[in-house]
């Protein structure tokens, strides 16, 4: 049984992490810095820095909430789309959450040269997002114990993490979860518009609405 995309990014990531750890110069180099992108080309961190952790609760987070949505949300795109386009567009969805959750942080922090952030955060958010909208009513654990539906999960997700984003000095990038969790929802409906209906009749159907 061939490995999946979802278990490779894990793995990648977590060596890259974990060579980090101990190696404070890498760390630096593969940073996401506005000010170093804009001011020394260094184009490449928009990407790195997804491939970088803080420390290993931030790296087993991030890597735990990936296995446990990525690989339903790589399996239904291989279903549907057929296994080479099917991994093709995951890995679109993994690779555009890390481009698109810079995009706020790039405009407000590209003269800052003491604005560094690291982790996956953006792209896990825009796998998760892809993963409410293919099952938005598959119940989901708040705080690992309170479950909830998936639709409602993202709700107050968005309202939170736009909440944190303006309330600011939280030392986590709440802008790079928000616009993550935005583009994996809207880049999902692009391939797939007719979820939308499927997620109208659902609530009709939650709601008795006929």
């Amino acid at each position: 049984m061939p490995v999946s995309v979802t278990i490779i990014i894990i793995v990648l990531t977590c060596i890259i992490s974990i060579q980090c750890f101990g190696n404070q110069e890498t760390f630096n180099k593969l940073a996401y810095s506005p000010y170093e992108i804009k001011h020394r080309k260094s184009n490449y961190r928009f990407i790195t820095h997804a491939f970088v952790h803080a420390d290993y609760i931030h790296l087993f987070f991030n890597m735990f909430v990936l296995y446990n949505f990525g690989e339903n949300v790589e399996v239904y795109f291989k279903y549907f789309f057929g296994e080479l386009k099917g991994i093709f567009y995951y890995l679109l969805l993994y690779l555009g959450g890390i481009l698109f959750s810079n995009i706020i942080s790039y405009k407000r922090h590209s003269d800052n040269p003491a604005y560094t952030a690291v982790g996956a955060s953006g792209a896990v958010s825009a796998v998760v997002f892809s993963f409410i909208l293919i099952a938005p009513f598959q119940m989901l654990y708040l705080f690992m114990s309170i479950p909830i539906p998936a639709l409602l999960f993202a709700l107050l997700y968005l309202f939170y993490e736009h909440y944190m984003d303006k309330k600011g000095n939280t030392g986590i990038a709440h802008d790079a979860h928000f616009t993550g969790a935005l583009f994996g929802l809207f880049f999902t409906i692009l391939l797939e518009p007719y979820l939308v209906i499927e997620l109208l009749n659902g609530i009709k159907y939650y709601l008795n609405i006929k």
